[in-house]
């Protein structure tokens, strides 16, 4: 049987998806705009609720800080919160994207012959 390699876990699909997206918006990230950029790039929706508790959850880990920023009258005087990715996050972000790298090579080849096998 094959050792375990001690360390943290890999991230899952939709901590993968904040955090670059995250990335991408660097200093404008806040809720509004993070979630909005998950839903252009991949053409799903995220609920308000799921897209706060992963942004919790990563903070949590210290993958993720915030910030609060100015109060706006455009937002009735409230405050956003700003995030950021931290160097262990953006360290936890390259690690499981390279292992879906791996776990994913030689599949294209794969998804290929299954979708011309539907598509007839």
């Amino acid at each position: 049987m094959r050792k375990s390699k001690s360390g943290p876990k890999n991230l899952g699909e939709f901590e993968i998806l904040v955090l670059a997206a995250l990335v991408r918006l660097g200093t404008d990230a806040y809720g509004v705009t993070i979630r909005r950029e998950i839903e252009q790039r991949t053409d799903r929706t995220v609920s308000v609720g799921a897209l706060y508790s992963t942004l919790s959850r990563l903070e949590e880990k210290g993958y993720v800080g915030s910030r609060i920023g100015e109060a706006t009258a455009e937002r009735g005087g409230r405050a956003k919160r700003h995030y950021e990715i931290k160097a262990e996050g953006q360290a936890q972000l390259q690690r499981s994207v390279t292992a879906l790298g791996a776990m994913l090579k030689g599949v294209s080849p794969w998804l290929e012959t299954l979708n011309r096998l539907t598509t007839r």
